[in-house]
């Protein structure tokens, strides 16, 4: 696992505060910041994100529920499962977004992870992810 990646699952998994991942992201490229998006949407597709995680991705990610990204991710469901083509539309809103649709992501990942955690993985996995 790269340091990016282990980084964002530090701070999906709460073992680094939400600010300091917000600083960090603010810190990059308007580049680097699309492809930590874009990686974002990745793993919450793998974490198999869904529409019920969503009230508490955005509790967690402290933006308001009226924000673009919240309002993206509350529309648009299939089958209860939040899709790949949703979530893109979050990081691919303007860079002046982008901090927020970070935000939310990262929460997101945290809410459908630890789901997916303490029910697939509740007996133990090999997931590097989930030994941090």
């Amino acid at each position: 696992m790269d340091a990016r990646t282990t980084q964002l699952n530090e701070l999906a998994q709460g073992l680094r505060p939400l600010s300091e991942g917000v600083s960090w992201f603010d810190g990059l490229s308007t580049d680097d910041q699309s492809t930590v998006l874009h990686t974002l949407v990745e793993f919450c597709v793998q974490a198999r994100a869904t529409a019920a995680d969503a009230p508490e991705s955005i509790l967690r990610s402290g933006i308001k529920p009226t924000h673009t990204s919240a309002v993206l991710l509350t529309t648009g469901q299939q089958n209860g499962f939040l899709t790949r083509g949703q979530l893109t539309k979050i990081a691919r809103l303007p860079p002046n977004e982008g901090a927020e649709a970070f935000r939310l992501l990262v929460s997101l990942l945290g809410v459908a992870d630890g789901r997916r955690r303490s029910t697939f993985c509740a007996g133990g996995c090999h997931h590097s992810w989930h030994q941090l």
